[in-house]
């Protein structure tokens, strides 16, 4: 079988599972499930703590794992990112009280507080700049004010804590994250188990991000509207039984559907439907 790790809890836990689940495979139905097996598709699902997930893939015990671009990186395992899911998007960056920096060139003989510390201690030698760094678990933001350090590295959303804590945040983002599959270094392309699951994730991924539309338009206006929707070879279309008609279909981006059907709308197109996409092989 297939041995797969999915994060545990967390942020990445529930959409991760939520992925599998669109992919048609069997997930947990309560978190105290440790492994679930799934005969049907001869997978494993073994769930793991996020940070760990890294460590097992490398080790050669699991095939394949789910987990952070910044927990991988961070871990320091000989494990790969080989496919990115598009959730779990984060921002790591440096912050600081106002005054003390403007960006790592000024870190020089300072601390640095953060639960990444393989991450930052790389940033930091990549550019040369002398600074130490103390590893915590959890909240960092309270570091500068025990004087523990005079900087931090964390993951930042919108900021807010950071501001209520009297910090801004400085320099350049060290590194964006979001969820990603991961396999062991140096292992080989050739496993159909492994191909058919990256073929069913990427599926996942265009089915959330395309939709397919349906409309009519009189066929001496086809190639304009072919031009807005030309698909991903190019569109369906079909001879209604009103002479001067036709039907088309295609896939169009999700984000830009609304835009579509209003410039469809404008060259005369009617009947015009966006249906959802889920499940699909390119």
């Amino acid at each position: 079988m297939l041995r797969i790790a999915v994060p545990n809890k967390g942020s990445l836990s529930g959409p991760a599972s939520a992925m599998l689940h669109e992919a048609g495979y069997r997930q947990r139905k309560e978190s105290k499930e440790l492994v679930v097996i799934d005969p049907d598709n001869e997978v494993e699902f073994f769930y793991l703590r996020p940070k760990d997930i890294a460590i097992y893939v490398a080790s050669g015990k699991l095939d394949i794992g789910i987990t952070g671009r910044d927990l991988l990186l961070d871990s320091g395992a000989s494990a790969e990112e080989i496919l990115a899911l598009n959730f779990g998007r984060s921002t790591f960056r440096y912050a600081t009280r106002p005054g003390t920096a403007n960006g790592p060139e000024d870190f020089g003989g300072m601390t640095i507080a953060t639960s990444y510390e393989g991450i930052v201690a790389k940033h930091l030698a990549d550019q040369g700049i002398d600074a130490s760094v103390v590893h915590l678990d959890g909240a960092v933001e309270t570091a500068i004010q025990l004087g523990v350090a005079q900087i931090i590295a964390d993951v930042v959303e919108t900021g807010t804590s950071l501001r209520n804590a009297g910090l801004e945040v400085i320099g350049e983002p060290i590194l964006t994250s979001e969820a990603v599959v991961i396999r062991r270094h140096g292992a080989t392309d050739d496993n159909p188990q492994v191909q058919q699951f990256m073929r069913r994730l990427q599926g996942v991924l265009v089915a959330r991000s395309y939709v397919m539309m349906d409309y009519d338009c009189r066929a001496e206006h086809l190639e304009q509207a072919v031009a807005l929707t030309p698909g991903l070879e190019s569109p369906t279309v079909s001879p209604l039984h009103n002479e001067g008609w036709v039907a088309v279909r295609a896939m169009v981006p999700a984000k830009e559907a609304q835009r579509i059907m209003d410039d469809l709308y404008e060259i005369g197109a009617r009947a015009i439907l966006t249906t959802a996409i889920h499940a699909c092989r390119l």
